[in-house]
């Protein structure tokens, strides 16, 4: 395994041909509470992996054990002038939109608490993977604020408005069973098994096509919300940009051979 790591407190990681990247939040002491510092590297690690066209899926796991991540660095916002929390912002926003704009699929594995901006991080994902020890959430009304993460947008997009309005101004905890049958996660697993289940599903996501997968990605996000003879020119779009490719002629090939295909990633 080799291991980057971005300031104290995240790591990427990779293994065997390196196309699953782990995001692995590493502030365990203070169950991944996102201070500035946090923030900043969240950031710079997700500038890294989208730059880097070998990693066609990440994966945003915690080494906490209690934890996924809690959200908010309380205790330093607190004691943030206005003036300091207006400048920390654009780090904080870099954060969220870092994972939320990756260009592969990205798999959040989750368990424990995963609250306010902790559950934001996973929002941001495409698929949530939790065990049976996640509670989730979004209790930033209960502290003066929003969910400020991109909480108002992207739930209301897993769960619909009605839904997402209700958990985000009762800004109640939800345990795994319900949060699955809300829709808030997408798989329960058993305790302690999160970022195994999240890995194994990578690795199924990264046998295929690089140039498809980004491709469907980018269709599956620009799409959404558009009515539907906008949506099906985006994904004709996003069509064109994979048909004439090398990976297109190299899977074409490989099915007729009976083989497993050798991506050319281009």
């Amino acid at each position: 395994m080799s291991e980057q790591r971005f300031g104290e407190f995240v790591a990427v990681r990779r293994e065997g041909d390196g196309h699953v990247a782990e995001l692995a939040m590493d502030r365990p002491k203070a169950m991944n509470a996102v201070s500035t510092e946090m923030a900043r590297s969240i950031g710079a690690a997700c500038a890294a992996l989208a730059a880097d066209p070998s990693v066609r899926v990440v994966v945003l796991s915690s080494t906490a054990e209690r934890a996924f991540c809690v959200g908010a660095d309380l205790k330093e916002r607190n004691s943030l002038s206005d003036a300091e929390l207006v400048r920390q912002r654009p780090t904080t926003r870099g954060a969220y939109g870092g994972v939320l704009e990756l260009p592969v699929p990205t798999i959040a594995a989750v368990h424990g608490f995963a609250l306010g901006g902790g559950f934001e991080l996973a929002l941001a994902c495409d698929v949530i993977v939790a065990d049976e020890s996640a509670v989730v959430g979004l209790p930033e009304v209960s502290v003066g604020v929003i969910p400020g993460g991109g909480g108002t947008q992207l739930l209301p997009r897993r769960v619909g408005a009605a839904r997402a309005a209700e958990l985000i101004f009762t800004a109640r905890r939800v345990e795994a069973a319900e949060a699955l049958s809300l829709g808030l996660v997408d798989s329960v697993v058993p305790a302690g098994q999160d970022r195994a289940e999240a890995l194994a599903l990578a690795s199924r996501m990264a046998a295929n096509s690089p140039v498809g997968l980004r491709a469907a990605k980018r269709a599956l996000r620009l799409g959404h919300g558009m009515d539907l003879a906008a949506g099906l020119e985006i994904e004709d779009a996003a069509w064109r940009t994979v048909a004439f490719s090398g990976d297109r002629a190299e899977g074409v090939a490989a099915f007729n051979e009976k083989r497993r295909p050798n991506w050319p990633g281009e």
